[in-house]
Parts: structure tokens; C-alpha cells; sequence
């Protein structure tokens, strides 16, 4: 029976409230009058159930769905401004016991080569992604509990947080690792994480159990809970995920709202992101082997309607996608995204992008600098910071300044003070110019004056070589 408030997978995500919640919306589709009051309450910002947003979901009607693009745009722009976050995977091991069929690091992939950092090959990678400019890094590992113990994943934390070359530095490192015990979320915390992410990768038990055969993955409740136990273990930053593609869109999407809603049912605080993957080619997996592949325009609605239905939410995406289909989804409610990604174990230290370990294929492999032009020249402002992590303000502290709408008096300026960092460290002529004028633009939109004037101020100290300010 469905019970948000449950802590069993079963009754959280329950499959019968997920038909049940399908067959409405084909049911109300196209009920104008419904379809009017869901849209009304979406304009209040306070967010959709995943009923109402699967009835928006089923909509066939044009202009509606012209409607939610432009909703989700204007909601996005209310919480996060023009900003874009920046950060970078680091894949530290592609060891793994697990048998999923989507996923080239599968046990039973014999030509694939196995790797695992050392500490100083972490060291190598983590210099290599400072000189780029980058301050924010998710690290990636198999699951594999002899090769990838979470002393291993402590450890390569440590070094990452120890390493400060030039002007580099990484201030967060969020953490993509498999589905452990309260007591490894409470360790991780205390090393100094950002958001813990693990990706449910499907909502359908059944589906869930056959795409994972064999390995610790299998156990759907485990992995489905594993949240749950991160918030128990202090982790208050959690980022959920589907892999759209392996299971039908509209069932995943209804699981994946009912999970945000959960999180917020039980711990009192939703995901503080959201990231929509969808499944690519990658070595010893075909895409085409799954039959429940999307097209751009279904993956730009559910973008849309997941900014809408969980508006307060980070949304990513990442380098899986072609920068046309980036593009497109930026303006639909992305807050983050990857740049100069590398899904190969060691691949940053390689002048050429080595794909022999990559876990999937990168579509877009533009450099950084282009892509922070690219969003420049688009009237986004990139940002790399890591402020609200570092000061405390993580979980229902972040959603508190977020629903206030305060965003443009602490991000905003931060934004500015780390893009300086980077045209000032790292940027081609080019992109320096674009940026140091985008500067001079926003510097006018935070609202209040006294915090206008300190930002000017540090802005030139970082001129003068001071670095790592923040509100």
C-alpha cells in the first residue's frame, strides 16, 4: 500500500500508485479544466504531485506544452537566476562485482581493461582538472568491495581535498558511489562531502531485478533505501536519478517524484538535485538493445516538468548529451552541468581522450573554456562555487534561502567572485574579454546595495591575487 512516509521501497515507490497514477493521467489528458487548475497551481511555485505532473505529462496539447517550457524557464530563473554550476566526474576505479546489463563495467565484461587509481595517479587527475579551472568534482567508482572498499573512497577524498596547486583547489567533492550502510554514509560525511548521488537507474521492481541479475545491486530495496540511510548517517545533500531508457519515461517519472516526495515527507527536506541521464553506447552495450528510448522532445518535457514539480531542486545534466540538446535543456530548468568530462579511469591525464575505459560515450567534448563561453555568450553566468557547502548551508538550510527567493543576495555574487577566479587564472583571451563584461553586467543585479559594494571589492582583490571569498 502507498505510503510516502514509509520507510520500505516497497510502499514508497509502490507500483500499484504508479498504474493507478498512469491510467488517470491518460484518463484526464485532455480535461482542459484539470489540466487549467494543475497549471495554476505550477505558477505558484510551490511544486506538483507526481499525479498532477504525469496528467501534464500525458498532455498531447500543443500550446500546454509551449506553456510548461515556458513556466519551467521562468521558474528556474525565480530560485537560480542565470546561473550554471560547473564541475567535472572523476572516475577513480572501473572494478566492479555487479552484472548490470546497461553498464559496460559489468563483472562479466572480460576485454574491457580494469583499472584503479593510485593515490598519486588521483593526485595526476586532480592537478590536471585544476588547470582547467575546476573546483567541484563528483567521483565515480564501481562497486567492488576489495578493490574499492570505503577506505579507498576515503582515502582518494582525503588526497583530493589535500592537493593545491597554483591557484587550484577543490572545494566539493560530491560522491557517485554504490548503495552502502549508515555507518559508511556517516564516515563519508565526516570526510567532508558535498551531495551524496546514486542513481535509481529504474523504478520498476521487476524490470529493476532483471536489468541487475547478479552482484549487491540486485536487492532493488537496498539501493531504492540507500537515501534514506545517507540522511540518517548527516548526509542532508542527496541527488537522485533515473537512466531514462530503460524502462518506460512515464512510469519512471512518476517514481522519481514519489521518491523526491518522500524525502520530504520523512526528512522534512526533497533531493537537492535531480539528474537526467539517458542511456548511450558505450563498450559491450547497445543502446538500441533497450526498447524504451526517448526522443529530444519527450527528454525537454520531462526536464521541464520536473523543474516544475520539484521547483526548489538543482537539475543536471551531463555530458552524455550533444551540445544542441544541452542547449536546449538549459532553458528548461538545468542549473548544472559537466564540463570537459572525461568517463575513463585516468582519462584526464591523457593529452588524447582515451575510451578504452570510458563508461559511456561523451557526446559533448568541448574543452571548458568553451563551454563557459558558450554559456556566456548565451547570458548564463557560470559559477564554480562551493559556498553554501562550505558555510553549513546544506539541506533544509540551502531550501530555506532557496524558497526565499535570496538566491540573487549569496549565489549570485559568489557566481561572480569564482567566475573571476577562473578568467583570471585559466581563461583564453577570448573568453576572458566576454567575462569580464558579463561581470560588469551582473555586478548591478544583486539587489542589495552593501552586498553590490563588498562583491566590487573583492572582485578587485581577486585581481590583485586573493582568492576563495565568499557570502
Amino acid at each position: 500500500m502507498y505510503d510516502p512516509r514509509s520507510l520500505k521501497a516497497e510502499e514508497f515507490i509502490d507500483h500499484q500508485e504508479i498504474s493507478d497514477t498512469l491510467a488517470y493521467a491518460d484518463e484526464h489528458k485532455a480535461d482542459k479544466g484539470l489540466i487549467e487548475a494543475i497549471l495554476a497551481k505550477a505558477e505558484e511555485r510551490k511544486g506538483l504531485s507526481h499525479r498532477e505532473a504525469s496528467v501534464l505529462l500525458a498532455c498531447e496539447d500543443k500550446d500546454i506544452i509551449e506553456r510548461l517550457y515556458a513556466l519551467a524557464e521562468q521558474i528556474k530563473k525565480d530560485f537560480y537566476g542565470n546561473r550554471i554550476v560547473l564541475f567535472a566526474p572523476l572516475y577513480l576505479s572501473n572494478y566492479c562485482i555487479n552484472h548490470c546489463t546497461y553498464c559496460p563495467y559489468h563483472a562479466k565484461n572480460k576485454h574491457i581493461p580494469r583499472k584503479k587509481l593510485t593515490q598519486e595517479e588521483v593526485r595526476s587527475e586532480v592537478i590536471a582538472l585544476q588547470d582547467m579551472g575546476h573546483k567541484r568534482l563528483a567521483i565515480e567508482a564501481g562497486e567492488d568491495p576489495i578493490n574499492n572498499p570505503i577506505e579507498y573512497i576515503l582515502e582518494c577524498i582525503d588526497t583530493i581535498y589535500s592537493i593545491k596547486h597554483k591557484n587550484g583547489a577543490i572545494r566539493r567533492v560530491n560522491v557517485n558511489i554504490a548503495a552502502t550502510t549508515v555507518e559508511n554514509y556517516r564516515r563519508l560525511k565526516e570526510a567532508g562531502i558535498g551531495t551524496y548521488i546514486l542513481f535509481q537507474e529504474t523504478y520498476h521492481k521487476e524490470s529493476y531485478e532483471l536489468l541487475h541479475p547478479k552482484g549487491p545491486k540486485h536487492d532493488y530495496a537496498y539501493h531504492t533505501e540507500a537515501m534514506d540511510r545517507a540522511m540518517e548517517g548527516g548526509i542532508d545533500d542527496v541527488g537522485l536519478g533515473v537512466l531514462f531508457g530503460l524502462e518506460r519515461y512515464r512510469y519512471e517519472f512518476a517514481g522519481l517524484l514519489m521518491h523526491a516526495e518522500h524525502l520530504e515527507a520523512v526528512h522534512g527536506v526533497g533531493p537537492h538535485t535531480i539528474s537526467v541521464p539517458r542511456i548511450k553506447h558505450a563498450d559491450d552495450i547497445d543502446p538500441s538493445a533497450f526498447d524504451n528510448s526517448i526522443d529530444d522532445e519527450i527528454f525537454a518535457r520531462l526536464i521541464a516538468l520536473i523543474r516544475i514539480a520539484v521547483p526548489y531542486t538543482g537539475m543536471i545534466i551531463s555530458t552524455r548529451e550533444s551540445e544542441k540538446v544541452r542547449e536546449r535543456a538549459l532553458h528548461l530548468g538545468i542549473s548544472q552541468i559537466s564540463g570537459a568530462s572525461r568517463t575513463s579511469v585516468g582519462g584526464y591525464g591523457e593529452e588524447e581522450r582515451p575510451t578504452d575505459t570510458e563508461q559511456f560515450d561523451v557526446s559533448d567534448q568541448r574543452t571548458l573554456d568553451e563551454v563557459i563561453k558558450w554559456l556566456m555568450d548565451m547570458g548564463f553566468l557560470p559559477s564554480f562555487c562551493t559556498a553554501c557547502y562550505r558555510a553549513g548551508r546544506t539541506g533544509d538550510r540551502f531550501m530555506e534561502l532557496c524558497k526565499a527567493k535570496q538566491i540573487q543576495n549569496c549565489c549570485h555574487p559568489n557566481a561572480l567572485m569564482t567566475l573571476k577566479e577562473y578568467l583570471t587564472d585559466y581563461a583564453s583571451p577570448a573568453t576572458r574579454r566576454v567575462g569580464e563584461e558579463l561581470i560588469r553586467r551582473e555586478l548591478l543585479n544583486i539587489p542589495k546595495e552593501a552586498v553590490r559594494q563588498v562583491c566590487a571589492a573583492r572582485l578587485k582583490k581577486i585581481e590583485e591575487g586573493e582568492r576563495d571569498f565568499r557570502f
